[in-house]
């Protein structure tokens, strides 16, 4: 039962997280229903009555059982028979054959001693015409002395006259929730099948697990595709208080000395401390971080300036390096929006400085007390280009844009770089993920690895 549970549970997040694909399917369902109910519109119906005289009582059957009149239900079987319908041609309106003829025309008793022929058309004439025809056919035929059932007494109690048909409008509705029920179990199938075979990783856990490595924080992340967003991004991103918790929290647990969050950006009269010359607010030393992500995941880029923001916003004098890539047009608009000059107002203005580097040395301005370094690598064949050694390396990784086996080569190649990969970052959490990513125990500050390569001063934004 538990397993079954489990089962019902993961099925509905994968049709949850392919809802767009499910709804694009409904909505082929609808316009095909309606589609065919403006093809094939309704059809016409029309009904004659015909009365029978019952036998003497003597010779009336006894009445079943069930209820049923045999004598009724004997010249329903007659009215519809071969040789009444056969008869009934000549005079149908449409020419059809004896095939054709059955399916449009249906007996049926609506009361004892009383036979209906109903008879559907593609106009109300038709209809009209058919039904009076198998009518009049039965009536010959009964009254005939090569009846097979003797002779009966039957008369035309009410001919056809009045052909009618469904609403086109409501028909249409009810063609049209047909095709969307059944474009929502054939996207529902569709979504399974697609998502027992997706390997990608989605909640926290299953990417801590495929590595080893806790998640640090899970963020919902800006999706710039121009430079003109990243700019926006740089001015006025503003994490929520949970997500500022988890960003704050991640710092720490990475090593990162008395923080000094929650500081004034500013002083009294709006200057910032960078612009005035007085000491930074930052109490700790110089603090590095690299944020690597996959080629394949443009949403796991947006981590590193974030992180870089926020913790700009919160008193820490902050540089973003943009570094030479493995794939260089993965982040081409973010070093284009590192061109582009601050306004006044940012908070880029007086404590986040971003650079694109090309290589070689990086210098620092002396009150620089965070380095966020941005890398991108393949994930098919990752290998890191020569970037600036940081005192950590976090991967930062979108919930469902990844496989195990990604991150498990990302890993390894910064490993084979002498990088140590304390945490991951993951873009875009789902909203149904209860799991934790094996969130580690928030100690004391950890004593940090000093950095390999951060030598001189930088005074200006390179451009």
């Amino acid at each position: 039962m538990s397993q079954k549970a489990l089962d019902l549970r993961g099925s509905i997040q994968i049709v949850r997280r392919r809802k767009l694909l499910v709804g694009i399917i409904v909505a082929l369902g609808i316009l095909g229903g309606v589609a065919y109910a403006v093809a094939k519109p309704a059809i016409f119906s029309s009904t004659a009555l015909i009365a029978l005289t019952p036998p003497p009582a003597s010779v009336q059957p006894t009445t079943t059982t069930s209820g049923t009149d045999p004598y009724t239900a004997t010249q329903e079987v007659v009215a519809g028979s071969s040789q009444v319908l056969l008869d009934a041609l000549p005079d149908v309106r449409t020419a059809m054959s004896l095939g054709e003829l059955r399916l449009d025309v249906q007996v049926a008793s609506p009361a004892t001693d009383i036979i209906s022929v109903s008879a559907k058309g593609k106009s109300a004439a038709d209809a009209e015409a058919t039904a009076n025809a198998v009518a009049d056919s039965y009536i010959r035929y009964v009254s005939s002395s090569h009846s097979a059932v003797g002779r009966v007494q039957a008369q035309l109690l009410e001919s056809a006259r009045v052909a009618t048909r469904p609403n086109p409008i409501e028909r249409m509705i009810v063609f049209a929730l047909l095709g969307g029920l059944t474009g929502a179990l054939i996207g529902i199938v569709v979504a399974l099948a697609l998502g027992r075979n997706d390997r990608r990783l989605r909640e926290r856990d299953e990417i801590a697990n495929s590595i080893g490595i806790p998640v640090l924080a899970s963020v919902p992340v800006a999706h710039a595709s121009a430079a003109r967003g990243w700019v926006r991004l740089f001015e006025d991103y503003n994490p929520s208080a949970v997500h500022a918790w988890q960003l704050r929290t991640a710092l720490q647990q990475l090593g990162m000395d008395s923080p000094g969050f929650d500081r004034p950006a500013y002083d009294r009269n709006g200057s910032s401390s960078y612009d005035d010359g007085r000491t930074s607010m930052y109490e700790g030393g110089r603090f590095s971080l690299t944020v690597l992500s996959l080629s394949s995941d443009p949403g796991a880029l947006a981590l590193g300036p974030q992180l870089a923001v926020f913790a700009a916003s919160q008193g820490i004098p902050t540089s973003l390096v943009i570094g030479p890539q493995q794939d260089a047009a993965a982040t081409a608009t973010l070093r284009t929006a590192c061109t582009a000059p601050p306004s006044e107002a940012s908070i880029r203005h007086g404590l986040l400085r971003v650079t694109a580097h090309d290589g070689g040395s990086i210098d620092m301005h002396p009150d620089t007390a965070l380095v966020i370094v941005v890398a991108v690598v393949d994930g098919r064949a990752p290998k890191l280009p020569d970037l600036i050694r940081t005192n950590a390396t976090v991967i930062g990784v979108s919930a469902g844009a990844a496989t195990a086996e990604q991150l498990a080569r990302a890993a390894v190649a910064a490993a084979a770089d002498g990088r140590e990969i304390p945490g991951i970052l993951v873009a875009d959490p789902e909203p149904t993920d209860q799991t934790t990513g094996r969130i580690p125990h928030l100690g004391g500050p950890a004593r940090r690895r000093p950095p390999n390569r951060l030598r001189g001063i930088v005074t200006e934004i390179k451009r």
